[in-house]
């Protein structure tokens, strides 16, 4: 980047405004098409489950730009270099590519990064979509807890707080936390968006929740909650490129407790590669961020295999036991891939995506479930021994 390009560059904002606009009206016209016999409530469900599946494929694409190092494709916001597109960039990118050619800056890590921020645009404008039909819908009609207009309304508050993320991203130079507090705002956009998406499903549907006992509605929250922190320490594994501290399964570096430098590995607040007093992260410190999320995993992955077995009891959530038990069968073969064969580009993003769908799951359970108290059958204490075999 020249020394003149500022690292805020607001010019080319309207522009890509425009892009998002058109990105966005393609599934909005898609949508409105196919349920154009329909009343506003179906239409209201495509929309959000559309707009659902379009927030997930943007953050596997996220997951593809830091994982092909495109975080700084163009190293100045919104635009690339005060253009709405590489194209108006070409000259820039050129020199900065012949400058340095595996380095930040080429033309093809400049097309990933401003995909991405098209494609963030467009989920944006579909946010804006949802939330202004969702309050049209409250005025006509009652709406339960899960359809309440207010979820979109905090998602596309969410989403603006996103964007800023993004922005901190590239004008911070990769700075690890904010590139870490990027992704699980991206997993939050998901949670969001899912809990109303199902209510919306379940009313077209005329379904109410299923009833699940107290203890099972717990275990789904915490191993929500567990899943959270461990996509955390995922998100610190990858943006501090630690993933090949540790090459072999299940030891590391031929030990069960290899050296480590915790009190680096989790100095939170400092510049990539390096600690707040200017030196260089040691080694034993990526060690210590990758090794800490294998740890939690061996925690997590028999919490969420025991609730596998504790949803067998009955067909209330069949679908979603399924989907936890694919994904989670998913997560732990990329994982594996990731650290025995170098880091693969597709099992990381696999791996990303994996981590993702498997909250959409346990928000679905939830979201599609509430607690019963009624029910003597579902008061009965957790099944000890589905718990046990898991």
């Amino acid at each position: 980047m020249t020394s003149s390009q500022p690292l805020y560059d607001l010019e080319p904002l309207l522009h890509l405004m425009l892009i998002g606009a058109v990105i966005a009206l393609a599934p909005l016209a898609w949508v409105w098409f196919r349920n154009r016999q329909h009343g506003p409530a179906e239409r209201l469900l495509a929309l959000s489950v559309f707009t659902l599946f379009l927030t997930f494929d943007l953050v596997m694409f996220g997951a593809f730009t830091r994982l092909t190092d495109s975080g700084l494709g163009c190293p100045d916001w919104p635009g690339c270099y005060g253009n709405a597109s590489p194209l108006g960039a070409h000259v820039e990118i050129t020199a900065a590519q012949t400058a340095m050619p595996t380095g930040p800056v080429t033309h093809g890590k400049a097309w990933v990064e401003m995909i991405h921020r098209y494609l963030a645009t467009g989920v944006g404008v579909l946010i804006i979509a949802l939330t202004l039909l969702s309050w049209r819908l409250a005025r006509r009609m009652p709406l339960s807890a899960g359809r309440s207009p207010w979820w979109p309304t905090v998602s596309l508050v969410w989403v603006c707080i996103q964007g800023a993320f993004g922005a901190l991203t590239v004008t911070e130079k990769l700075f690890p936390a904010i590139v870490t507090l990027h992704l699980l705002g991206g997993t939050v956009l998901l949670a969001l968006l899912c809990v109303p998406a199902v209510a919306h499903g379940l009313a077209v549907r005329g379904r109410a929740p299923e009833p699940l006992a107290p203890w099972l509605r717990r275990a789904l929250a915490g191993g929500l909650a567990l899943l959270t922190l461990q996509i955390a320490l995922g998100g610190w594994v990858s943006t501090n490129y630690a993933v090949l501290a540790c090459t072999t399964f299940p030891t590391c570096q031929g030990s069960w407790w290899p050296a480590m430098n915790f009190s680096q590995a989790f100095e939170i607040w400092r510049p990539l590669g390096m600690l707040k007093d200017g030196s260089h992260l040691d080694f034993e410190a990526l060690t210590a961020i990758h090794y800490l999320h294998r740890l939690a995993a061996y925690v997590v992955v028999p919490v969420l295999v025991a609730l596998v077995f504790a949803l067998r009891r009955g067909q209330a959530l069949a679908r979603q036991r399924r989907w936890l038990a694919i994904l989670l069968l998913l997560q732990v073969m990329t994982g594996l891939s990731n650290v025995l064969f170098d880091w693969p580009l597709l099992a990381a993003v696999l791996h990303t995506g994996g981590a993702a769908a498997l909250v959409g799951v346990l928000v679905w359970s939830l979201a599609a479930s509430r607690t019963s108290r009624a029910d003597p059958e579902l008061r009965q204490s957790p099944p000890k021994k589905a718990f046990a075999r898991a």
